[in-house]
């Protein structure tokens, strides 16, 4: 992740943002962009040593959590709001990704990937919104969904339930929290080549996922950083409740 990127314009100036499970992958490229495009960040992740190298890079803050525990994800988002004087953004984009069939996958399985991926979005959305609500300038909560949420994936059936209910938790805080001038949309990337996935895809993967795409190519955490720097803007004030894909063309809807 290239985290010298050059300011290319300052329509994040003044905003203040969290971003959960920024110390690397598309975090760290949201957490980069965020930055050299004005705006006050705060990265939250598990990852100590590499969420500060990041945070440091980038002149961003940094603050330990586990997401998995609640009452650290309301404290580390507590302490974020009070390093940044206040949240203008909450970019939920912390998550695990394991792989195993259907008939293996555990209840501590699938509690452990709701936990990470999706109720700590409930606690960190309520602590972030609780302070949005009573701020004088609109909120924004950008969730990170995937494109498995849409369409599944054999060997992924928690994982892919779970970003289902990001996408519905979403739409139900767009409903909620609209008339407070908050908005809420979530992201659905396809295939992303992060960190996360590196231990289990091979250049034969790759280069079969890259066929799916009309671009022939798989994305660079930059391609959705881009996106949630838009849902970020004022240029996205009027868009919320929105699922959308960064595929690459994988999905067309």
């Amino acid at each position: 992740m290239n985290t010298n990127l050059p300011v290319t314009s300052e329509r994040l100036a003044s905003k203040r943002i969290i971003v959960t499970g920024g110390a690397r992958g598309i975090g760290a490229s949201i957490a980069a962009r965020a930055a050299a495009e004005g705006a006050g960040v705060v990265i939250l992740d598990l990852l100590d040593d590499v969420g500060r190298a990041t945070a440091d890079a980038i002149g961003a803050g940094f603050q330990h959590v586990d997401l998995s525990d609640e009452h650290d994800t309301r404290q580390a988002v507590g302490a974020a709001i009070d390093t940044l004087g206040g949240v203008d953004v909450l970019v939920n984009n912390a998550g695990i990704l394991r792989f195993a069939p259907l008939l293996d996958i555990t209840v501590a399985d699938w509690d452990a990937m709701f936990t990470v991926n999706t109720r700590s979005m409930l606690v960190t959305t309520q602590v972030a919104a609780r302070w949005m609500i009573g701020a004088d300038r609109p909120g924004k909560i950008i969730n990170m969904a995937s494109m498995g949420g849409k369409t599944g994936g054999a060997g992924q059936g928690h994982y892919a339930a779970s970003k289902a209910a990001v996408i519905a938790l979403t739409r139900v805080t767009a409903l909620e929290l609209g008339a407070r001038a908050i908005t809420a949309n979530c992201i659905c990337p396809g295939y992303v080549l992060t960190e996360m996935g590196a231990g289990t895809r091979t250049d034969a993967d790759v280069a079969e996922w890259s066929s799916y795409s009309p671009l022939g190519r798989l994305a660079q955490p930059e391609d959705v950083a881009g996106v949630a720097m838009f849902l970020a803007s004022d240029d996205a004030d009027y868009l919320t409740g929105q699922a959308i894909n960064v595929t690459g063309g994988m999905i067309m809807h």
